[in-house]
This record gives C-alpha cells, structure tokens and sequence, in this order.
C-alpha cells in the first residue's frame, strides 16, 4: 500500500507503486531495493551510508522510541537506516475489507502525528494477505488496502508528496499458510520509514564523504 512510473521496468515487485513524488534519487534507491522484499528492501535501497548514515540512523533511533510508545498494537523495528512499522491487518481493517476500522483509524492518525514530529522522512505503505483464496483477489485486495492506508494518511495531514503505496498481494508471506496462526502473520500491512532526499543532503554535508 507508494509513485513512479519508471518503476515498470524493475521485474513484477514494483509494478504497481502508486501515488506519491519522491525525491529523484531517492526514488531510485527505493525502487532499486524492492527487488529485495517490499518495506525492508525499500529501506535499505535508500540507505546512505558512512557517517551520514549513521547520523540517520541516530534520527531514526529516536523516532522508532516515539512510535513504540505511540503505537502499542503494532510492531515498530529498525531496519538498516529506517524504520519498519507492521499492523496486523485486523487492526487496521475487516477481513476481506479495504474500509479503514475506528481503531485502525486512531493508529494511523498517531503514526501521522510522529511522521509530522519527524519531518525528514518518507513513507512506502505495503499491503500483504495471505494465500487463501484467488491470487488474483488477494493482488486487489491488498492494493485498495494500501491505497486506504495512504488515502488515510494524507488526509490526516500528512503531505502527499512523503507517501507512496503498493499492494503485494500472497507474494510475501513471512509464515507458513498452512496454518491459521501463519496466515493471521501474513495479512498485514508494513509501512516503511526512511530519510528523505532532503535529509539525506543535510548529513552529507554535515558529514561529507571522505
């Protein structure tokens, strides 16, 4: 559940990015990473490195400590120089539905609230189900999801041009479907953190490359 459109030419994971304007570079790094596994390939496609990706990661370290106090229900790591937020997706939403729940809406609005504390960063929405049903289905289910997710956000407040959203479907399980347990692992949403463009120019200049 994020824009671009030469995202086309990078094999089927990054076909259907919607809706947002990252900054070039960027932009590039994160559709790059996608090739590697949605939110967490996105965040280390725009890692940076060196000492002004430490100094990123320092940022991101204060505003994982935020989001965790901020959003209990949801699993809030780090990742390389970003941030990975995972909701279940029954927080979020109804099975087989792409309508936004009264709770799911309250932790997307202090998600908004910590992104606008946090201004430097940019924000990949992914949906992901699991394997029951058509792939076909699950494809659009978890698209109008992300699209419900980032629809959400923007409306909160958060600027559109921070958010981009895509929908991945079965493709990404991180649990065995053979179970309940595992298919409840796999439908979820992922919200991927990292520096913008803008910040990312602001640490190398303070810690330039040698």
């Amino acid at each position: 559940m994020i824009l671009l459109v030469t995202v086309l030419s990078i094999s089927g994971c990054a076909s259907n990015l919607r809706t947002g304007a990252l900054g070039g570079a960027v932009a590039g790094a994160v559709v790059g990473g996608l090739a590697s596994g949605s939110a967490r390939g996105a965040i280390v496609g725009a890692a940076i490195g060196g000492a002004a990706g430490a100094a990123v990661g320092a940022i991101m370290d204060s505003q994982t400590e935020d989001l965790q106090d901020r959003l209990p229900n949801a699993r809030v790591e780090r990742v390389g120089e970003g941030i990975a937020v995972t909701f279940d997706s029954g927080i979020l939403f109804a099975v087989n539905q792409a309508t936004l729940q009264t709770a799911g809406q309250q932790n997307l609005r202090d998600l908004v609230a910590s992104l606008e504390e946090y201004e430097g960063t940019e924000v990949l929405v992914v949906g992901h189900t699991d394997s029951t049903g058509e792939t076909a289905y699950n494809q659009g289910l978890s698209e109008r999801r992300a699209d419900a997710a980032r629809n959400f956000l923007t409306g909160a407040g958060l600027e559109a041009g921070r958010v981009l959203a895509m929908g991945r479907g079965e493709e990404e399980p991180i649990a065995s479907n053979d179970t309940e347990a595992g298919r409840q692992a796999n439908r979820r949403v992922e919200i991927a953190i990292f520096a913008s463009e803008e910040m990312q120019q602001e640490m190398l200049r303070e810690h330039p490359r040698q």
